[in-house]
């Protein structure tokens, strides 16, 4: 009668020389896996952030020599009146921009989820429509909307019976900050409806059949069950389109390129135009705008973190 083996490597000896490569084989695995990654972060990432934190200490117009400044660059930021200004208009995109976009996409990732899986693909395609769109052609169609001339706003508010003039909505101070706000929150609607819906689809529909019994209206069940459920979602995507906001000056740069008179000009714009625009090459003073741009982010990042809910609710 054959002995039961305790130890399995008696029956299926495993030579030493391949246990001892083990590790060095999980090692090279890692190193193959990390390494790239990595170093793309140091070489695309890091590295540009570093040289520019040196080049915030220098004068120089991205040519010719360098001269050392010190904090002289920061000095003359914070007495910079048109950083101000171009800060002032980042806080109404702030303000509007996030919030717009995640209020219209979960609205409308409710009335589609809700009505069941019967024609959710094709409006998933429809809204998600915009966004395959590059920021330059969503530019480019939303001037034609507000062309003064022949723009499709206009024609619109003189078809419903408002006589109204030739306005340029992009040309007008009063106006063109404002104007640049529905391109942005109607190429971003798109990517947030279709993950709400795919989020608000793996919530129990047995929550929404108990609310219904106990009576509740379609907008009790959109912020009692499906807005608390979803909120770790939401907070991840609010601190996305704020980072974006702050970060994005494609759309501004098409549209009006920070006019009229600096109506629209934000601090993004502001630092490429001081780096690469026409009238300035001052390549040190952009990057302290750069540097102090970066720390604008990591306390957005911070505020959010702080006044948003980490956790979601749980019933």
């Amino acid at each position: 009668m054959n002995q039961p083996v305790s130890n399995p490597t008696e029956r299926f000896p495993v030579p030493k020389r391949r246990l001892r490569r083990m590790p060095m084989d999980k090692m090279l695995f890692l190193l193959l896996a990390i390494v790239p990654a990595f170093g793309g972060y140091l070489l695309f990432t890091l590295y540009p952030n570093l040289l520019s934190a040196y080049y915030s200490l220098l004068n120089w117009d991205g040519i010719g020599e360098p001269i050392f400044v010190g904090l002289q660059n920061f000095v003359t930021l914070f007495q910079d009146k048109y950083v101000w200004r171009a800060l002032g208009h980042n806080l109404i995109f702030i303000l509007t921009v996030p919030w717009l976009v995640i209020f219209i996409s979960i609205v409308l990732a409710y009335l589609i989820s809700s009505k069941g899986y019967r024609g959710m693909s094709f409006f998933k395609v429809l809204f998600f429509f915009p966004n395959v769109l590059s920021t330059v052609v969503i530019a480019l169609l939303w001037m034609f909307v507000y062309n003064g001339s022949y723009g499709l706003l206009n024609s619109l508010i003189r078809a419903v019976g408002i006589p109204i003039r030739d306005l340029y909505w992009l040309g007008e101070p009063q106006t063109a900050i404002w104007a640049i706000i529905p391109p942005w929150v109607w190429g971003g609607v798109g990517t947030y409806l279709i993950i709400f819906i795919n989020a608000m689809i793996s919530i129990p529909k047995s929550l929404y059949e108990s609310a219904i019994l106990e009576g509740a209206s379609h907008m009790q069940r959109l912020f009692r069950i499906t807005v608390p459920l979803m909120m770790p979602i939401i907070r991840v995507s609010a601190l996305f389109l704020v980072l974006g906001v702050f970060r994005s000056v494609e759309n501004i740069l098409i549209l009006t390129n920070g006019g009229p008179s600096g109506s629209t000009d934000v601090i993004g714009l502001y630092m490429f135009n001081l780096a690469f625009g026409e009238e300035y090459h001052n390549y040190g003073y952009a990057s302290a705008i750069g540097m102090f741009l970066f720390v604008i982010l990591i306390g957005a990042k911070l505020i959010i973190d702080k006044y948003t809910a980490n956790k979601g609710v749980e019933y």
